[in-house]
């Protein structure tokens, strides 16, 4: 307890150090404490004999005596292992390093010549990483902390996984590595008598109790490769057909951001669009059953030529959904394009 004072009271004097004068509000915030205790440990600096000053009024704050500096700035390890995190402020929060991190970068600023230093702040005022994907909210992950410090130590874990059907499963893994993918956290585990490593949602673990069994990782596993080699197969696996499209100017502009790097390559591999300036692509897609909902998205500026059966099933759901709208449910092709049962393309 009192290590971890001594620690919040150099990371306040760093902090009017590195951004000097300060509102108590801005630095219970920026130390993850109350007020209340922001103006105890300011009390504790001027009795350990830090000459901190209390500016009065609206544009007051505390602030150090001019001239004065310290260099205490040796980072503990905890401070360390949260500089590899310093450009993801909002996962490091998520593993519980969030007040490390504040603190190794305000240690780092402090022990900088005056031009580094400055040069730092203006990347931090300038360059910023965000994360997560648009318009989807994070996961809630509970028990990341936890599952991040059996990451660190080697210790099993035992859980409560709900599966992607639904159902829970408990079982004991052996956590190797986390993963920051898209926003969404990822444990690269084993499991069991299985030496293959597998892949978990940390937001579907329901409960995570570490033990105080330590484990062996396996002898050369590197989180990296692995990740990249299971992101191939899982593409693979999932792309495992093509669906040649015509899509129309703005189906073109719509195919990359709706469809990613499938979609960029689409169009790389592209011919030039014809005289109605419509383009013939093709496409890797997923199973029949996802890859209409995924073609749907394109809405009008798209029609699937081939294969028949992918063009049946989503000349079928604009079927459906034309009825499920109260229209007649007759299909139109978009213009200049011929009607399903033509171009030889069973309908």
């Amino acid at each position: 307890m009192a290590a971890m004072r001594a620690d919040r009271l150099l990371s306040l004097l760093l902090l009017l150090q590195n951004r000097g004068r300060m509102t108590a509000p801005e630095l219970a915030a920026a130390l993850e404490v109350s007020v209340r205790t922001v103006y105890r440990d300011v009390e504790a600096l001027g009795a350990a004999g830090v000459p901190v000053t209390a500016d009065r009024g609206p544009a007051g704050g505390y602030r150090l005596m001019d001239g004065y500096r310290t260099r205490l700035t040796g980072l503990t390890g905890d401070e360390a292992t949260s500089l590899f995190l310093a450009g993801a402020p909002g996962p490091a929060r998520d593993l519980g390093l969030g007040a490390f991190l504040t603190t190794a970068q305000l240690k780092l600023r402090a022990a900088l010549p005056a031009g580094a230093a400055g040069r730092a702040a203006r990347v931090q005022e300038r360059f910023h990483l965000d994360t997560p994907a648009w318009f989807r909210d994070a996961d809630p992950v509970p028990h990341l902390a936890a599952i991040a410090r059996a990451v660190w130590e080697q210790r099993t874990v035992r859980a409560r996984y709900r599966r992607w059907s639904g159902t829970d499963t408990h079982r004991e893994v052996r956590p190797l590595g986390l993963v920051l993918k898209g926003g969404i956290w990822y444990l690269v585990a084993t499991a069991g008598a299985d030496p293959a490593p597998r892949t978990y949602r940390v937001s579907r673990f329901l409960d995570a109790e570490v033990t105080d069994e330590v484990f062996d990782r396996p002898a050369g596993f590197a989180l990296a490769a692995h990740w990249e080699e299971s992101a191939r197969r899982l593409a693979d696996r999932l792309h495992q057909d093509t669906a040649r499209l015509r899509i129309s100017p703005r189906g073109r502009g719509l195919l990359p951001m709706l469809f990613g790097a499938a979609g960029t390559r689409a169009l790389a591999d592209a011919g030039p669009p014809g005289p109605d300036g419509w383009t013939e692509v093709e496409l890797s897609v997923e199973t029949e059953a996802v890859a209409v909902g995924d073609l749907l998205r394109l809405g009008a500026e798209a029609e699937v030529l081939a294969p028949a059966a992918l063009r049946r099933a989503v000349a079928g759901a604009v079927v459906a959904l034309a009825r499920r709208y109260g229209t007649s449910g007759e299909v139109h092709s978009p213009p200049g394009t011929d009607r399903p049962g033509e171009r030889g393309v069973a309908s």
